[in-house]
């Protein structure tokens, strides 16, 4: 096991280089298994959950090797449509390897997809539009069995925008017969990527970005050479690593256009940004001031994958910021872990505020999840003293290496074999006490314990979820109606 040992204190500056987006590349890695041929993916992003793909792609029956960073893929030699239930487990993602796996050969076993514990996210949208597109799919005790004629493209309608429901039946509908048109479907810039690469590849997807989008089938892709777009949730990431400890820092590649929510609330808190053709250019605040209410949405609203870190960035704003997390249940379970850095922050229901502090001090925290990892790093580099951040699978899902980007603008950030004999409960609550770190009410990871009541309480200011964000992983909420497709 391994740490991050983060020196908190010391202002950013320096230029780094933002990687490939991994809610971009996996997708693209799944669209993959409909070329003929060979595949270059550029600027490809060494991340565990491509790894994991790549664990699929060659079970599969495919090869994919590294070159520098750039990821080459052939599916010629693809034999099998079984994915193994370990490997669907390790991420969310796995499941988009569905579709094009029916699309390939009209068949595909599978178990459910894992990733991390955010909250509820079925497949339901997944499998319906599958379904009206002519799919046989039955579950024998939590496998999916996928039985198929020839899939036909159809007119769907979902009845929210689910990112990963859009990708999926984008993927099915490249390999059936005749047009599918999706309505109301999911906007985000990942799945303009996604049709990028399936348009070099000889595909025809058209709409991509709006809320309609229709692809017609073809019988066969071709390879090409793609570039992944930039990471738009680790810009956003080192942008607020930024504002959190302070200092000035060039973030190349960077994309402006797709990070408008995000950039407007760091300008609010008094940050100035400065976007160019090579990337972002920013200035922290000498001191962050509260922003007005933080309401995740779907794409062009403020990313849910974004609300952590930005929150670890405002703990020491001046005044209060209220959050509103309208996509995910279980978004606020990095909330227990900054409050062991001496963050106020009160939870109710999707509600979270904010209360700022004039200082922050380390301590011993674990990730919770993803993005939940990456706000323990952001508010570590700001905290007195040192920070240790354990539990680094789950950072390792989605930033290539978050300890040499942050190194690389200034930051005191080392990546350490981990001292187990310092890391057992007992230890842990130790150090707690004695810093006056311990909250008794609860224990780490439990935010419903020690910061609030369960989403669902105390449903807070606003109505039903919303449909979620651009993330890979997102979700549909399952609360009422099913979903309604026009008759065959």
């Amino acid at each position: 096991m391994e740490e991050l040992l983060i020196r908190g204190g010391r202002p950013l500056s320096g230029e780094v280089r933002v990687q490939g987006a991994k809610n971009s590349v996996l997708p693209i890695l799944a669209a993959s298994l409909l070329v003929n041929g060979t595949v270059t993916l550029q600027r490809c992003p060494r991340l565990r959950d491509v790894e994991t793909s790549i664990k699929i792609l060659r079970e599969l029956g495919c090869s994919a090797a590294w070159d520098g960073d750039s990821l080459n893929v052939d599916a010629s030699s693809f034999r099998d449509c079984t994915i193994s239930d370990t490997l669907m487990r390790e991420m969310r993602s796995s499941v988009v390897f569905l579709g094009a796996i029916l699309a390939r050969c009209g068949r595909a076993v599978c178990g459910m997809p894992g990733g991390c514990e955010l909250g509820p996210r079925p497949i339901d949208l997944h499998l319906s539009g599958l379904r009206a597109m002519g799919a046989d799919i039955r579950e024998y005790g939590g496998t999916l069995c996928c039985d198929g004629c020839r899939l036909c493209g159809r007119d769907i309608v979902l009845p929210t925008p689910s990112v990963g429901a859009t990708e999926n039946l984008m993927l099915a509908a490249c390999g059936g017969d005749g047009v599918t048109v999706l309505r109301n479907a999911a906007r985000e810039p990942e799945i303009v990527d996604l049709a990028g690469f399936l348009n070099a590849c000889g595909g025809d997807v058209r709409g991509a970005g709006s809320g309609t989008i229709a692809v017609t089938g073809r019988p066969a892709l071709h390879g090409c050479a793609y570039p992944v777009m930039p990471d738009r949730i680790v810009a956003a990431t080192y942008l607020c690593a930024a504002a959190s400890a302070g200092g000035e820092i060039f973030l190349r590649d960077a994309e402006a256009r797709r990070l408008d929510a995000a950039l407007a609330v760091l300008r609010e808190s008094g940050c100035q940004v400065t976007p160019d053709a090579r990337g972002i250019r920013f200035r922290a605040a000498p001191r962050l001031r509260a922003v007005g209410p933080v309401r995740t949405a779907p794409y062009p609203g403020f990313p849910t994958d974004a609300q952590a870190v930005l929150m670890a960035a405002l703990l020491r704003a001046e005044g209060a910021t209220v959050f509103e997390e309208n996509l995910f249940e279980n978004r606020y379970r990095h909330v227990a872990e900054l409050r062991r850095m001496g963050a106020d922050i009160r939870v109710f229901g999707r509600v979270a505020v904010v209360n700022g502090t004039a200082s922050l001090h380390g301590a011993a925290v674990e990730c919770t999840d993803l993005r939940g990892g990456a706000a323990l790093c952001v508010a570590a580099l700001a905290a007195d003293g040192e920070t240790r951040v354990g539990t680094l699978r789950h950072i390792d899902r989605g930033y290539e290496d978050i300890a040499r980007d942050l190194s690389g603008l200034g930051g005191d950030v080392e990546r350490l074999p981990r001292d187990t004999g310092n890391c057992t409960g007992d230890m842990l609550w130790q150090r707690a006490t004695a810093t006056g770190e311990a909250d008794v009410s609860g224990t780490a990871g439990d935010v419903t314990a020690s910061a609030g009541p369960t989403f669902g309480e105390n449903p807070g200011p606003s109505g039903a979820r919303a449909a979620p964000d651009g993330a890979a992983d997102a979700f549909t909420p399952n609360g009422g109606t099913s979903p309604v497709w026009p008759p065959r």
